[in-house]
This record gives structure tokens, sequence and C-alpha cells, in this order.
């Protein structure tokens, strides 16, 4: 990707539970911009036959899948919130086949859109920890204290207490990724409030 076309593409991250995906979706609302998500492009890598699926199944043999030859989702995430050299392991297999679907897609969206037209927004949890950060001209992390991000987990996953903070515990800490981020949207608060950030965002990106 040459500068000026990476200069189009903006990455959203963050933690578990602190609004990505609801930040990444206004901003492409009202930037007129093409959203991707790694998560969704894990999901698709992972069903019956795709080359995620096979890799898992190549890696760790028939432990997460279930009758239907479909991934066993729960027990997944389970292990990989447990088992960190699991879940090492995991990402190493993934993340490359993410990010080069992530590459394409938006390759073959830009043949199709003018260079004013070209923005894309890629909401990416595990950015910092792939080390990603590259790929982009922008990144921009979606913040919200401890105490809202572990509420929105519980509800969201109907989990306990002590497994929300597991999940938040498995990844860089969000204070962390605030510091290295180039933008950052509080969200710890009022969706009114965040959105008033998410258009000044906008201003400042196109």
């Amino acid at each position: 990707m040459t500068q000026r076309e990476q200069a189009s593409v903006v990455a959203i991250t963050g933690g578990m539970g602190s609004g990505k995906s609801s930040v990444a979706a206004y901003l492409c609302e009202i930037g007129g911009a093409r959203g991707f998500s790694a998560d969704a492009v894990c999901r698709q890598l992972l069903e019956p036959g795709a080359f995620g699926w096979l890799s898992v199944r190549k890696a760790f043999g028939e432990r997460f899948f279930l009758a239907d030859q479909r991934i066993d989702r729960s027990l997944l995430r389970k292990v990989l919130f447990e088992d960190h050299e699991f879940r090492r392991e995991l990402n190493t297999l993934l993340h490359p086949l993410v990010r080069n679907e992530i590459a394409d897609c938006i390759e073959k969206e830009r043949a199709h859109l003018s260079d004013a037209q070209a923005r894309f927004v890629v909401e990416v949890p595990l950015l910092y920890e792939a080390h990603w950060e590259q790929d982009f001209s922008q990144v921009v992390v979606a913040y919200a204290d401890a105490t809202a991000c572990q509420r929105r987990i519980m509800l969201r996953d109907r989990v306990s207490e002590a497994e929300a903070e597991k999940a938040i515990a498995a990844q860089m800490s969000l204070p962390h990724k605030a510091l290295l981020a180039d933008h950052v949207i509080d969200n710890s608060g009022a969706w009114s409030d965040t959105c008033l950030q998410i258009v000044h965002l906008r201003n400042l990106l196109w």
C-alpha cells in the first residue's frame, strides 16, 4: 500500500467493553467511510473449510470441533483467556490470515472509488498486541474506564465479574493503548458526549 493510499485507512482499537464497534460504526456513518472488522473477518475465516478453520484443525486436531465440524467457539474463547501459550499460538496462526484478508478487501473496494471517496475504518481489537500499527496512517483508541468496561462485558456476554476481569487482563492495558494512540475517544460516559468527540475526530481526519 502506498503512503497516499494508507492515509485513507484509519484503525480503531481499544479494550473489551470500551465501545470500539460503536465508535467505528459512527465514524463510518458521519465520515462516509467503508468499515471493516478484524473480528468479523476472523469469524469468516473460522467457518468450515475456510483457511482459519483448516489452520486450527491442523494445529490442534479435533479439540475445538463440534459434531457438525463447526468450531466450538465457547470452548475456544474459554481456553483463549485461560491459557497464555495457547492464545499466543492461535494468534500466530490467525493474525496473518486476517491481516491479508483485510488488505485484499480494501484494495478491491478502492478500485471502485475516487481518491476523495476512498476512506476506510478498520476495527482491530488487538492492533498493538499484533504490531499492526504501521498499517494505518492514524490509530484511534476507544477508551473507557475499567468499571464501565467490566459492566459492559458482563451484560453483553452474560459472564461473571471474575470472567470479565480475566478477559480484560488477557489484553494490553487500555491506558497503555491510549498513550500509544494518535487520537483517543473517551467512551466512559454518555453516548451523546462520545458522538461529539467522534464528530471532532472526523473533522481532524478528513
